[in-house]
């Protein structure tokens, strides 16, 4: 199958990929919408006319988000409600009172890089959040987006993922030593390898499932790494050609909303085009593990098993 493109590249918003394509009726969940790329993902598919729902710890941060969003598209159709993706229970009660169809799943929160920390399960926090909060929010809502009939699910993941792929034989670190770097990216492998055993589940009930890396944008996602920045890494960060959060959010939007990837499952996308695979001394792409159907399904059945589902 060739690989695929669309008109749309690195320097592309969320404005520009949504323009023209109308969301009316249709309903979104955007979790972690109340700060960087989730504002600007939530912020565009509202302004094509869906209803969107941020999902998010902070409510009060929430609301205010809300209200600009509203205000600056005009849809008044911005709804708040708490989530913490660490907590198995929050993430059961936020499924559990969520009513009718739901048409687009973007699981866009995430923390990165933190010091060592475990959920009251014991279980790895950046893996517990990244991973088993959205996979956990998937299955409690896939009645939801199954009765919508074409829905998508968007998993932001990270080209972080090329560090480490799932370690199966110790996910939550209680034999190796912790790397937070580890850690994440095998979260974020989580998140592509989730896409592609979702692809595969649920495509008879019309649901399609994607992947994304959004690019390098300065955000509270880096409040970890930043702390500790030696003077070289400082320069890296302020040398670095970040993303706005606009140009950020626009692969995400893509995923969700454009019709030029309708139909397209299973695939890790980055600047608005799906990725080449990894090749070493070569930034960006995609790493062959992450795309392991047999650790796709490993996976999902570790993740079931963990969460009681």
């Amino acid at each position: 199958m060739s690989r695929i493109t669309t008109p749309f590249g690195h320097d592309s918003t969320a404005a520009e990929v949504i323009a023209g394509v109308d969301l009316t009726g249709r309903r979104a969940v955007v979790t972690g919408g109340a700060s960087g790329i989730g504002v600007e993902t939530a912020r565009a598919l509202a302004s094509a006319g869906a209803e969107v729902t941020l999902a998010v710890r902070n409510t009060a941060a929430g609301e205010r988000v809300a209200a600009g969003i509203i205000e600056s598209t005009g849809n008044n159709h911005v709804f708040v409600a708490p989530i913490e993706l660490a907590d198995r229970t929050s993430v059961r009660a936020f499924a559990a009172t969520w009513d009718g169809p739901l048409h687009l799943l973007v699981n866009n929160a995430g923390v990165m890089a933190e010091p060592f920390n475990r959920t009251l399960e014991g279980w790895e926090h950046q893996f517990a959040t990244n991973h088993l909060g959205h996979f956990g929010l998937a299955i409690g809502l896939h009645d939801a987006l199954a009765a919508a009939g074409n829905a998508r699910i968007v998993s932001v993941s990270s080209s972080a993922h090329l560090r480490s792929d799932v370690h199966f034989d110790d996910i939550h670190f209680e034999h190796r030593p912790y790397d937070e770097w580890s850690a994440y990216g095998q979260s974020k492998t989580a998140n592509v390898l989730f896409a592609v055993e979702a692809s595969k589940r649920w495509a008879s009930d019309g649901i399609v499932a994607n992947a994304l890396m959004p690019g390098g944008i300065r955000t509270a996602l880096q409040r970890h790494v930043e702390q500790n920045l030696s003077p070289e890494l400082q320069k890296v960060f302020d040398d670095f050609a970040w993303k706005t959060t606009e140009q950020g959010a626009s692969t995400s939007v893509l995923l969700a909303a454009s019709p030029l990837v309708d139909g397209v499952t299973g695939k890790y996308f980055e600047d608005n085009n799906e990725a080449l695979p990894h090749v070493d001394g070569r930034e960006g792409g995609v790493a062959e593990y992450a795309l392991d159907p047999e650790s796709a399904t490993r996976l999902w059945d570790v993740s079931v098993e963990l969460l009681g589902s």
